[in-house]
């Protein structure tokens, strides 16, 4: 078997939050931190409030920037009222891959048991752009890169992964 280098990515991050800031958020520091030890490239980080058009309008312009390869967002995945990712995110897909929040809830549940139905955790594919939406915990961000995103991610990855199949996203 050929032996694959390392492909680093180009990944933006979006905090999904009306209380968090810089100096306090620890789910979007713990991404950046560990996309960084993978030896990707955190190429922007920023905070928005929990409003469905805030939202859209971020990752409306990282889908439109063709150096960003990789969107991954946190929180705002709930169900309470102001909890509206999914919703400004959904639209923007070419394709969801429902795989990811249905492992990502099966993985949780070994910690978190039944709480993990609360997860509207959700992932696609929008302009040859990978988008994960996570919930804003710092525990689920750990347990979303290290158990499925970090490997999918990674070109070296067998029997296959996201990374080789960027250069066909955007067949038609």
């Amino acid at each position: 078997m050929t032996e694959r280098n390392f492909i680093p990515l180009n990944i933006a991050v979006l905090v999904v939050s009306d209380t968090r800031t810089d100096s306090d958020d620890i789910s979007g520091t713990a991404l950046v931190e560990r996309i960084s030890e993978t030896g990707h490239i955190p190429v922007e980080k920023l905070i928005v409030p929990d409003s469905i058009y805030a939202i859209r309008s971020v990752v409306s312009r990282w889908i439109a920037d063709e150096a960003i390869q990789v969107i991954i967002s946190t929180g705002g995945t709930g169900v309470t009222g102001r909890d509206g990712t999914p919703e400004a995110v959904e639209p923007l897909l070419d394709k969801r891959l429902d795989g990811f929040g249905e492992i990502f809830r099966m993985i949780s549940y070994q910690a978190i048991k039944t709480s993990t139905i609360q997860s509207r955790a959700i992932a696609g594919v929008a302009n040859a752009t990978y988008i994960f939406c996570l919930p804003g915990s710092s525990g689920a961000c750990k347990t979303a890169w290290d158990d499925l995103i970090k490997d999918q991610l990674d070109f070296r990855t067998r029997p296959c992964n996201l990374v080789q199949l960027m250069p066909r996203l955007l067949e038609k």
